[in-house]
């Protein structure tokens, strides 16, 4: 059984939901057929994040790692190419606070790629007809600070790992005006688990374009 960690984020930002964890559990209550997946939800706060993060990797030791955030707006699934080493907050934490312009790890490097197939995951998804494309910016908040920090710690300290970030559109019933783009919560789990079977099962991934221009 291969072992993967699936993490969501608490509501931030005025919402009373948020549908990476909800996406989470619901992913995490029927796993893909080989797999094994603990989860653990995410403190929206700088700092805390990545202490949490840790926590609950010592405590699941898993072999493939897949944090996941809401990205408000976007209208698929997105899996993240690159973590920046960079907090710089537009709205502030649910502690309050707003770092602009810091590192998250001073001295490390500029950046990491994610160590999942991210085009592969993306192939996968959409092959189970749900709406997904590769993301080359995680952003600047909490999001990318944990997706930095998890790639950090894959880095240095636990090789054997692999890691990374996808974003997930609104659930529905946070744009009941229907003016912003969303995913019911069961879609997105489907797409979870989906990544981490591919994610599981794939070392090498596939060679098509899925660049942008801007």
């Amino acid at each position: 059984m291969a072992r993967v960690l699936l993490t969501g984020f608490e509501p931030f930002d005025g919402e009373s939901v948020n549908p990476s964890w909800l996406a989470v559990r619901a992913a995490a209550a029927e796993p893909p057929a080989g797999l094994e997946i603990a989860t653990a939800e995410l403190p929206c706060v700088y700092g805390a994040a990545r202490v949490a993060l840790r926590t609950a990797i010592e405590e699941t030791r898993p072999e493939i790692v897949v944090s996941v955030g809401q990205a408000g707006g976007r209208p698929d699934i997105t899996v993240e190419r690159v973590a920046v080493n960079l907090d710089d907050a537009r709205i502030p934490d649910v502690a309050g606070a707003r770092p602009i312009d810091e590192p998250i790890v001073p001295g490390g490097p500029a950046a990491y790629f994610s160590t999942l197939p991210v085009k592969a995951c993306v192939a996968a998804v959409r092959a189970a007809g749900l709406p997904a494309s590769v993301s080359n910016t995680a952003g600047t908040f909490v999001c990318n600070h944990v997706f930095y920090a998890l790639a950090h710690l894959i880095a240095t300290e636990l090789p054997g790992v692999r890691g990374g970030f996808v974003h997930v559109p609104y659930a529905p019933e946070q744009v009941l005006d229907r003016a912003r783009p969303s995913l019911p919560v069961a879609s997105v789990a489907r797409a979870l688990r989906e990544i981490a079977a591919t994610a599981a099962h794939t070392r090498t991934d596939l060679r098509v374009a899925e660049g942008a221009t801007h």
